[in-house]
């Protein structure tokens, strides 16, 4: 995390509504998004998309209620989570849309402050019992074909380069079905395919995912799209997973069963790794992991069971 050094500079930057990625990449190796550029740059955009939100609902509507046609179409689905989930301003109004409401809805986000946001959202609209967690989209704590529809909104969108990594990981979690709204550069104008490229969007999904050998079950353009310089396509991929596993958050490092360890932590006893939970939500980015071997042990047990005294 060296360029979180420079979070006072990226402050001053932010403020003067310059592009913080674009900063970032100078200051790297100025030719692919890395974690921490999207990290910081989100963190800092923290809010503005519940702006934008409270401005244009109308088409955030539209936008999900396309969303959940599609989802409701699919039988028995139990679990549903929203890959860089952001604000939640997708989530919440596909949750309240959607006609079959499942039991377990997650989200998760690289960025904190967004989450905390998105927390208060869900709140706004009497949406309870949603479990938001930090995470990296490459390091999902979640474990194999745990969630029935695991989606994206314009989350894989920045991970250019990372399409095989990132498919992989979502088609693993994966239960039922991977529904992916993101750039699509197939249906892109040339003014389009320019200007995703610069940005270092996706622009090889659809081809990875038939190179993947994966079961596309269908891909076109959305009907609904804010940017038509950022085209959003449709891919639904269908898995038939052989095992189930239930939505239980895990350690990202060992996928390793995580136990409540108090309010503001969560455990690993396999791993040994705590992780802490700040105002409810969950941080599992496994640069958030502490190692904490003796976290269950009892000193005074400890003390008899070694024949300590003090003399």
């Amino acid at each position: 995390m060296e360029k979180f050094k420079q979070l006072q500079k990226i402050k001053e930057l932010y403020a003067k509504g310059e592009n913080i990625i674009q900063y970032l990449k100078s200051i790297g190796n100025g030719e692919t998004n890395t974690i921490e550029d999207m990290l910081i740059s989100y963190d800092f955009q923290s809010g503005s998309y519940i702006q934008g939100f409270s401005k244009n609902k109308e088409y955030k509507e539209k936008y999900c209620r396309a969303l959940a046609k599609l989802i409701d179409e699919i039988n028995n689905i139990q679990s549903i989570i929203e890959v860089g989930v952001g604000e939640a301003t997708t989530l919440n109004t596909l949750i309240n849309n959607l006609k079959n409401r499942p039991s377990d809805i997650l989200g998760f986000d690289i960025s904190w402050s967004r989450l905390k946001f998105g927390k208060e959202l869900l709140k706004d609209f009497n949406i309870h019992k949603v479990n938001l967690f930090t995470a990296n989209l490459f390091e999902i704590p979640l474990l194999d074909n745990s969630i029935d529809i695991v989606y994206t909104s314009h989350s894989i969108e920045p991970n250019g380069g990372k399409e095989e990594e990132a498919l992989k990981e979502l088609y693993r979690i994966t239960k039922k079905y991977l529904i992916l709204l993101e750039p699509s550069f197939e249906f892109a104008n040339d003014e389009a395919k320019v200007r995703m490229k610069k940005h270092g969007y996706v622009t090889e999904l659809y081809s990875t995912a038939k190179k993947l050998d994966y079961k596309i079950v269908e891909h076109r353009l959305f009907d609904y799209s804010s940017n038509p310089l950022n085209p959003t396509g449709l891919i639904i991929i269908e898995k038939k997973a052989t095992s189930s596993n239930n939505p239980n958050l895990v350690c990202p490092i060992s996928h390793t069963e995580l136990l409540k360890y108090n309010d503001s932590l969560l455990y690993s006893k396999e791993s040994f790794l705590a992780y802490p939970v700040i105002d409810e939500i969950p941080c599992l980015l496994k640069e958030n992991s502490i190692l904490a071997t003796h976290l269950l042990t009892d000193y005074n047990e400890y003390k008899t069971a070694h024949n300590i005294v003090y003399k």
